[in-house]
């Protein structure tokens, strides 16, 4: 008689969880090209086997961990709950130029992203999209809008598009992580931070990206 295991409800939407963390970190430290998916696997744990079980493809997965990665930084250093400031200053961090594994999926993979193919394509968008919208909330706070009445399934209401200013606000904190982590001056890269956080040679708090996600 052959024995059927059986796993409790939600196994496999952890097990799929536990690969996107896997793979958001890992994407992130070497890169979208830097790991294969048997290494991936091995890293959350399982075997080379079982990935077919949760993605049909590895453009799939990479889109996935983008999302995953980007959620991430959504309920941390970006989270509503926290000031502009304390947004820009865990951003503009050193512990986040050392660590992009743990930080944001734009800085850390933007530059290969128009590369990819049509589906990490897309998920790229969302998380700069993303970005800018978490950035927007806090140059131009607005009150919570009424509840809106319900809508035809085929029709999502839109946000309204960002400011020029958080256009601009974004644009400089990516571009100042990629450039800190390119060059070989840690003074520079210091800098490089700095004057993107203090524009005009203000002072702000230096948090750890750590403190905002407690």
């Amino acid at each position: 008689m052959m024995l059927v295991m059986r796993y409790a409800v939600g196994h496999k939407q952890a097990v799929r969880e536990r690969i996107l963390q896997a793979a958001a970190a890992e994407l992130r430290c070497k890169g979208l090209s830097g790991i294969g998916i048997p290494a991936l696997m091995q890293r959350a744990g399982l075997t080379h086997g079982a990935f077919y079980a949760h993605f049909p493809s590895r453009d799939t997965l990479v889109a996935e961990a983008i999302r995953t990665a980007a959620a991430a930084s959504a309920a941390g250093p970006l989270a509503d709950a926290h000031s502009l400031e304390e947004c820009l200053a865990a951003y503009l961090a050193p512990e986040h130029l050392s660590h992009p594994e743990r930080g944001c999926v734009i800085a850390a993979l933007g530059g290969e992203g128009a590369r990819q193919p049509a589906p990490v394509r897309a998920a790229f968008a969302e998380a700069v999209r993303g970005l800018l919208a978490s950035i927007e909330r806090k140059l131009h706070p607005r009150p919570a809008p009424p509840a809106p009445s319900p809508a035809p399934s085929d029709e999502a209401p839109s946000g309204a598009p960002p400011s020029d200013e958080a256009l601009r606000l974004v644009s400089a904190m990516v571009g100042a992580v990629l450039l800190a982590r390119l060059v070989d001056d840690p003074a520079l890269a210091q800098r490089l931070l700095a004057a993107t956080a203090c524009p005009t040679g203000g002072r702000t708090t230096q948090l750890k990206l750590a403190d905002l996600h407690s």
